[in-house]
């Protein structure tokens, strides 16, 4: 069994600042927006990204790709937009079991109203709290951390395994092999 790593004071400050923090900014912002336009955070986000489409539609797959979500996720968030008005789902004519969310009128008049109590939001609870450099430094430190998470899973096993640990198989034995027993 490998020793933990348990993380010093600079690590635990980092990591739990990350958690902590973020999760305020978020729940603010979420706030603010509700208050403002009526709409949640994650609704605004999924707005936003379907405004940023060409014709402000995008298939499942894409917007599911977009904003990071599995497509159960997204089919559930769609389907609660959709009572509100704010977006369609669409067929797509080349491919009839594919389907696209689009932006609809409503839901642009919503997005229009939202956009600057969000950003306003967004600079009072982080941006404009920082300096210039501060916020350089947090965006090279988000560049950096979205980097490696967003690279294949086999890529970051082996890039994060150190070369003593490698085995030169990536997936788990079989029971077989983990109990002791070959064959």
């Amino acid at each position: 069994m490998t020793e933990i790593r348990w993380l010093d004071e600079l690590e635990s400050r980092a990591w739990l600042g990350f958690v902590f923090t973020r999760d305020l900014i978020a729940a603010a912002v979420g706030r603010d927006s509700l208050r403002a336009s009526n709409l949640t955070y994650v609704e605004y986000t999924v707005l936003a990204r379907l405004a940023d489409a060409p014709d402000h539609r995008r298939s499942f797959a894409e917007l599911a790709a977009v904003l990071e979500w599995s497509q159960s996720r997204l089919s559930h968030q769609i389907t609660r937009m959709e009572k509100r008005g704010l977006v369609a789902r669409e067929s797509i004519p080349d491919d009839a079991r594919r389907t696209a969310a689009v932006l609809t009128g409503k839901g642009s008049e919503v997005l229009t109203t939202a956009e600057p109590a969000y950003i306003d939001s967004v600079r009072r609870h982080m941006i404009d709290v920082l300096d210039r450099d501060q916020l350089n430094a947090l965006a090279d430190i988000y560049d950096t951390l979205l980097t490696h998470h967003r690279r294949p899973a086999q890529a970051r096993i082996a890039l994060d395994t150190p070369p003593d640990q490698l085995s030169g198989r990536l997936a788990e034995p079989n029971s077989h092999e983990r109990d002791g027993h070959a064959g």
